[in-house]
């Protein structure tokens, strides 16, 4: 069974992809990628967070983020969500801090570039929403 996990290391198994990455496989960050990454300013940011918490999603105490906690059915469910919000989130250049076990899936939110909450945060965290309704 060694030979189904992953080590980073290419191999008979598992191909060398890792010396395309500079060569245009990966988009280069444009300017609209990077668009969104200043903390909000106080009052956006207060109206921002009382429209997040009131559909579930928790200020972290410990540092400027979101956190939300979602249940779903089955493990099939919750990695089809994933996958999902995987996909919008590449679109974005924008990625969330997550946690997956069976059928529950821990998200944490924030904008490292900045050190805290930007506004995209506000819409991944709107479209992870509008994803978890359709599941």
């Amino acid at each position: 069974m060694g030979w189904l996990m992953f080590t980073g290391r290419p191999g008979r198994l598992w191909p060398n992809v890792f010396g395309k990455l500079g060569s245009g496989v990966l988009p280069a960050l444009s300017a609209e990628m990077a668009t969104g990454t200043s903390w909000l300013p106080p009052a956006e940011r207060q109206q921002r967070l009382l429209e997040l918490k009131a559909t579930g999603w928790v200020e972290l105490e410990e540092r400027d983020a979101v956190y939300k906690e979602l249940t779903f059915k089955t493990f099939n469910q919750a990695f089809g969500f994933m996958s999902r919000v995987a996909l919008q989130a590449e679109r974005m250049n924008h990625h969330p801090e997550w946690f997956n076990v069976y059928n529950k899936v821990q998200i944490t939110l924030t904008t490292h570039s900045c050190g805290g909450l930007s506004e995209k945060d506000v819409t991944l965290a709107k479209f992870i929403d509008q994803v978890a309704l359709t599941m």
